[in-house]
């Protein structure tokens, strides 16, 4: 997750804020109440250039199934949310005082009944969905060592023509450092996979943190 588009000139991110819906007063209100509750973790929230893209492309693909993976105070599944067909969100985390806030949004956005969370470790939450009905669109944005498991189950699972959105994927810049750490050596290794991966068509865009926008085949 990252607050803003971290990989361009403050002139143009200001330049782009500008020229893009801006988040409602709920998203506005959402973004405000977590930086209150949480000062230290405000960085996890995505950013809201990111999350009026989010919202256009769950919109435009009018999902049926959606899942998230890595939830943290439900700003982006209220993105994600706000697009669904007639459906259905599963979001998985592991905090129940994050999300608790989360809840209390959907609550007051009226996605609420849309929206299940489950907690627990999500590559055995996301193992025990079943194949049918499938996935329209995922979005993966928690711990970067478990990215790969993340894709290993969701992948299978979604349908053709079904939408994978991946955030972090420059995890702000220290996939390029000669001895990176574990998480963005992990994330260094996970783009190079989903590039080879043949089952799907994607692009790396820098919105954000970097995101992969991956279309199955």
């Amino acid at each position: 997750m990252a607050t803003g588009t971290e990989h361009v000139s403050r002139q143009i991110l200001d330049y782009v804020l500008t020229h893009s819906s801006p988040p409602d007063a709920l998203l506005a209100g959402l973004r405000a109440e977590t930086a209150r509750r949480f000062p230290g973790r405000v960085t996890l929230q995505i950013g809201a250039e990111q999350g009026t893209f989010m919202t256009l492309v769950s919109q435009l693909a009018a999902p049926r199934r959606a899942v998230e993976v890595g939830t943290f105070t439900g700003y982006s599944a209220i993105c994600l949310a706000r697009g669904l067909a007639p459906g259905h969100l599963l979001c998985c985390d592991v905090n129940a005082e994050w999300t608790a806030l989360a809840r209390e949004y959907w609550q007051q956005a009226g996605l609420a009944d849309r929206i299940e969370l489950r907690l627990g470790p999500a590559t055995g939450t996301l193992r025990a969905l079943p194949a049918d009905p499938p996935i329209d669109l995922a979005f993966i944005d928690a711990d970067k060592t478990g990215y790969p498991s993340y894709w290993a189950e969701i992948v299978p699972r979604t349908r053709s023509g079904g939408i994978i959105l991946v955030d972090n994927t420059f995890l702000h810049g220290r996939i390029f450092d000669p001895d990176p750490d574990p998480d963005a050596r992990a994330i260094r290794d996970f783009n190079e996979q989903v590039i080879a991966d043949d089952r799907v068509d994607l692009a790396m865009l820098s919105i954000g943190d970097g995101l992969i926008f991956a279309r199955k085949k």
